[in-house]
């Protein structure tokens, strides 16, 4: 999180004291009984205050807009803001009120939908602002170490959350046996637990003087460290996106493989109630020897495919966890791999004092990581049924007996799939 600010010019009184300083020097040779300390002192005072003034050249430019492009921009990244309010706070209320949603692998959608709400509420309404003013900081020096800490902690807990979420579904895909965190509460809870955790381990340093953020006046930038930097980013990003990958590969491996197994021969639909298929008209009257084995073949066939029906099911399964998590994966990369990029190499370009980076460049990278937050619900909400259908009716303030009706959808469902299941045996 950078804010950046257009340095102060040298006052009326730096340019008299630097102007005066080769008089004052001529003076000190020139024995006088009114001569005192207190000059020079006050002098080399007013130099220090002049270095340190010069020295972290923090913010060469400000973002000046017109009035009409504030609004704009106001408008925005207000709209934004609201939306990832509402999405996440309707996936939150979705699984607190829907008992088919509450289940521990739920829990991690509540977490990550959490953490981006959190980015939100907490944080976007103060960037807005900055934005707003050209990138100034003007909430005091206090409350930039806060902003930055909820900055760094939210953010980090949804990638992460982002991160386990992908672990999650790859273990419950290839092992819905013996996988046991699905119907375990507790574990689910300590995995969300962990993950705030880590999340607070990369908030906390810069408090406890490992790395110091950048606050000077106007200025609010987290640490340039090159060690906090690397370990932030690494822990924060690099790392889980790595995860992420991983276990997209696999998943989309292992549904690969599932459709290789589960390509069947196109089978005529003619076929009598108890589902032996009738090929009497289909072949050569003087081949009734063979009728009888080539029907035979085929009720052995019905009743495999009838047997395997969790398969196909585990098939379908995997085939949208590797769709759904590849758009996630996708979106996820996006929206923060160019900001990671620039505030990886930016300590090394520009120093540990401040940055060189253009504002515009590092203000555009930041709200698209924020778009992120604002992503997320809507994959989930797309690729999950009974979430969309809640939000739905939360939308339309049809509160009452919403747990009847996603039941009956979800029977009524049921049964077209095993009426398509029994069309094709």
């Amino acid at each position: 999180m950078l804010i950046q600010v257009q340095p102060s010019h040298l006052t009326d009184t730096h340019l008299s004291l630097h102007s005066a300083k080769p008089s004052s020097h001529h003076q000190n040779l020139l024995p006088s009984e009114f001569m005192t300390e207190r000059p020079l002192n006050t002098t080399e005072q007013d130099l220090t205050a002049l270095n340190h003034t010069e020295k972290p050249d923090c913010g060469k430019e400000l973002l000046l807009y017109g009035d009409t492009e504030k609004i704009v921009i106001g408008v925005v990244l207000s709209i934004i803001t609201l939306f990832t309010i509402a999405g996440n706070a309707l996936v939150i209320i979705s699984v607190c009120i829907v008992k088919k949603l509450r289940q521990p692998s739920n829990y991690l959608v509540v977490s990550l939908a959490a953490a981006d709400l959190s980015v939100a509420v907490a944080v976007m309404p103060f960037v807005i602002i900055t934005d707003l003013v050209g990138g100034e900081w003007l909430f005091g020096k206090v409350f930039c170490n806060v902003f930055i800490a909820m900055d760094v902690m939210c953010c980090t807990a949804s990638i992460m959350t982002l991160c386990v979420i992908s672990v999650d579904r790859y273990l419950g895909i290839t092992r819905p046996l013996t996988y046991p965190a699905r119907q375990n509460g507790k574990l689910m809870a300590k995995m969300v637990f962990i993950v705030w955790l880590l999340s607070a381990s990369i908030t906390l340093p810069p408090l406890f003087g490992w790395a110091k953020n950048v606050n000077v006046e106007r200025v609010c930038l987290i640490s340039q460290d090159f060690g906090y930097t690397v370990y932030s980013t690494a822990v924060a990003f690099y790392i889980p996106m790595t995860v992420m990958l991983v276990m997209y590969q696999r998943i989309f491996v292992a549904a690969k493989i599932s459709a290789e197994k589960h390509k069947f021969v196109n089978i005529p639909r003619l076929y009598e109630q108890e589902g032996i298929y009738c090929l009497e008209d289909k072949l050569p009257p003087k081949k009734n020897s063979k009728k009888k084995k080539a029907v035979e073949e085929f009720a052995s066939l019905s009743k495999l495919i009838r047997q395997d029906r969790k398969n196909i099911s585990i098939f379908k399964r995997e085939q949208k966890a590797a769709r759904t998590l590849g758009i996630i994966v996708g979106a996820f990369t996006f929206c923060w791999l160019p900001f990671f990029l620039l505030s990886t190499a930016r300590p090394f370009i520009c120093g540990i004092m401040c940055s060189c980076m253009p504002l515009r460049l590092e203000r555009t990278l930041l709200w698209l990581g924020y778009t992120n937050s604002l992503i997320n619900p809507l994959i989930y909400a797309f690729f999950n049924r009974d979430l969309r259908t809640t939000f739905w009716n939360l939308l339309r303030c049809k509160y009452t007996n919403i747990n009847r009706r996603l039941s009956a959808a979800s029977m009524h469902e049921a049964l077209k799939v095993t009426e398509r299941h029994e069309g094709i045996l």
